[in-house]
C-alpha cells in the first residue's frame, strides 16, 4: 500500500509519507502552513523565544481594538526579516551557528503571505493567535513584530503546527500507535496520495489516454494552461500523478507505476465494500 500518513501529535512536524507519496513529499513543503502559537508579551528575549535571555521589560497596555489592528496590520503580504537563530545560510554557514557565536549578520527582508491571523485567546500579558502563511514565514518574528506593533514586545512560549497544505492534526497517530494497529486498521489511518495535491486543479483521463500518460507521453487535452494539476483515470481513485499543462498539452511530471495505481484502485474498492457493509448492519 502506498499512502500518506496524517501528521503525528508533537509540534512542528510535516506529514509523513510512506510508498509512492514520497514522490509527492515536495508538495507538502512547499504548502501553506498552520501554527497556534502562545505569546507572552511585554517581554522581548533573544532568539524570540523562551531559550533566549531577556532584552526588554515594557509594560502591556494596549485595548482589543489596538490587538484587531495590529493583527490586520499584519496580515496579506508583508515584508518579514528572517531571524538570526534558523537554518538560513549566510556563506555556507547557518544563521543560527553565527547567533550562538555572538555574530549579527544582515539579513534581507524576504516578501511572505500571512493569510490569516486570528486571536484565539487573550489575558493580559498572555495571547494565543492561529496564522495561516506561506512557506518561509517565521512565527517567531510575526510574534515580535506584533508585539513592536503592540508597543509591549513579545517572544514565544509555545508553538504547534496544526496543518500543512489540506494534510491536518485533527485525527494524527505517533509511529508507535500505527504500529501497533492490525494491518487492516493501519490501512484504514493512512491516506491516499493525491491527499497532498488536494489544492491542485483536477484533470481526469480516459484508459487510453490514461495508460499513454503513465508511459510518460505528453497529451492533447483542451485546458488552460496550468502550473500543476493532479491527473486521474477513468476509475474515480484512479490517481495517476501530477503534470503542467502548456500550450495545450498535458506534460507529465512524478507519476505513480500502474502497479501503485491499481493497489489505489482496489483499496478504494475495500474501503467503499467496508462503509456498505457498516451502513446494512442493524
Amino acid at each position: 500500500m502506498t499512502a500518506v500518513a496524517r501528521p503525528p501529535k508533537p509540534p512542528r512536524r510535516a506529514p509523513l509519507c510512506f510508498g509512492a507519496a514520497t514522490k509527492f513529499s515536495q508538495a507538502a513543503l512547499d504548502a501553506d502552513k498552520t501554527y497556534r502559537a502562545t505569546l507572552k508579551l511585554g517581554i522581548t528575549r533573544v532568539g524570540g523565544d523562551l531559550e533566549g535571555e531577556v532584552l526588554a521589560v515594557r509594560p502591556v497596555a494596549f485595548d482589543a481594538a489596538a490587538l484587531r489592528a495590529a493583527c490586520a496590520a499584519l496580515t496579506g503580504e508583508i515584508e518579514q526579516v528572517p531571524p538570526m537563530h534558523s537554518a538560513l545560510k549566510h556563506e555556507g554557514k547557518a544563521l543560527y551557528a553565527y547567533a550562538r557565536a555572538g555574530v549579527e549578520v544582515e539579513r534581507a527582508p524576504r516578501r511572505v503571505t500571512v493569510h490569516r491571523l486570528d486571536i484565539l485567546r487573550w489575558q493580559h500579558d498572555e495571547l494565543e493567535i492561529e496564522a495561516c502563511v506561506s512557506k518561509g514565514t517565521y512565527i517567531r518574528t510575526l510574534a515580535e513584530d506584533l508585539g513592536e506593533r503592540l508597543g509591549c514586545g513579545a517572544h514565544l512560549t509555545a508553538l504547534r503546527r496544526t496543518a500543512s497544505g489540506p494534510v491536518t492534526v485533527d485525527d494524527a497517530i505517533t509511529i508507535d500507535a500505527l504500529n501497533a494497529l492490525e494491518p487492516a486498521e493501519r490501512e484504514a489511518r493512512l491516506l491516499p496520495p493525491d491527499v497532498l495535491l488536494g489544492a491542485w486543479p483536477a484533470l481526469r483521463l480516459a484508459a487510453e489516454e490514461a495508460g499513454r500518460f503513465l508511459s510518460g507521453l505528453r497529451r492533447r487535452v483542451a485546458e488552460r494552461d496550468c502550473a500543476a494539476v493532479r491527473v486521474y483515470g477513468p476509475e474515480p481513485r484512479a490517481f495517476l500523478g501530477s503534470a503542467h499543462v502548456k500550450a495545450g498539452e498535458l506534460i507529465p511530471g512524478r507519476l505513480l507505476s500502474p502497479p501503485e495505481v491499481q493497489a489505489l484502485i482496489a483499496l478504494s474498492g475495500a474501503a467503499a465494500t467496508n462503509e456498505s457493509k457498516q451502513a446494512s448492519t442493524p
